[in-house]
Formats: C-alpha cells, structure tokens, sequence
C-alpha cells in the first residue's frame, strides 16, 4: 500500500498524530537503537513535522526546524523509519520530500543536519556533503552534513 504524506507545524497536529510522532520516534530510536535520550527536547513547538501514513498508522516521519533552533541553517532532523517499511525505499522518499518542503519553507538557504555516521552514503547520495569531524551524541557517532 503507498503511503500518503502530510507536512504540519506543530500546532496543526492532532494528538493522534503527535502521539503517532512520538510512538515511532521511541520506537525507533530509544528502543530499537537502544539509547536513553531525551526525544521531547523543546524543538518539536516550533517544527514542521513531515510524516507518512499507511493503514492510519505514521510509519515514517521528520522533523523540520527553522534557522537558528539548532543551527544557523534549517535542519532536517528525527528522520526515522518503521521497521516494517524498511527496503521499500521510503526512507529516501522520506528525505527527498523533507528537502523540496525546507527548500520551500526556506528558499535559498542551505540545509543542514546531524547525521548517523553509519548514513554517510545514504545522505550524500541526496546531496548532503560531511562538514564535521566524527563526534558522539547519545553515544552514537554523528557527523555534520550540508546541502547547499
């Protein structure tokens, strides 16, 4: 079944759907990558939050943030994935629609992100290039990427 897609800023969101957000990003990142970390950090407020529905269920989504939230530049972050839509390549429709929305949000400015190191390639198979050196967030290794 194709997903369908919604872009939201925060207050646009039912609570179904906050909750959805919220569910797949736990499940994802503090279960499934096994990481104790404090997913509700403040920036959701003032976010867009690009999702995918499939059988009334977010089985993708990210965050976006405007310029200044967590760098000088407009951010993707909290790209997650469900598991059961893993190999189906809406991870990368995921990305590919993330940047057209910030690049309509934000015409002109790059955008910039943390990435998992282990998604170098993904990333710069989309256009991302590193900008950092390796560092650990969450006790994960992070690198700095740009889209220009």
């Amino acid at each position: 079944m194709t997903p369908t897609w919604q872009c939201k800023f925060f207050t646009e969101l039912t609570t179904k759907e906050l909750y959805g957000l919220m569910q797949l990003r736990s499940e994802v990142f503090v279960v499934e990558q096994d990481c104790v970390y404090l997913d509700a950090d403040g920036k959701d407020e003032n976010a867009w939050h690009l999702f995918a529905l499939q059988n009334d269920k977010i089985v993708a989504c990210v965050r976006i943030l405007s310029p200044g939230v967590s760098y000088d530049a407009p951010s993707i972050g909290r790209v997650c994935t469900h598991m059961s839509v893993r190999n189906q390549k809406i991870g990368k429709e995921l990305m590919q629609r993330s940047i057209e929305q910030t690049e309509e949000l934000f015409p002109g400015q790059p955008i910039r992100i943390g990435a998992q190191l282990y998604l170098l390639k993904f990333y710069t198979e989309l256009g991302f290039v590193q900008d950092s050196e390796v560092y650990l967030e969450d006790g994960i290794e992070h690198i700095e990427m740009v889209r220009k």
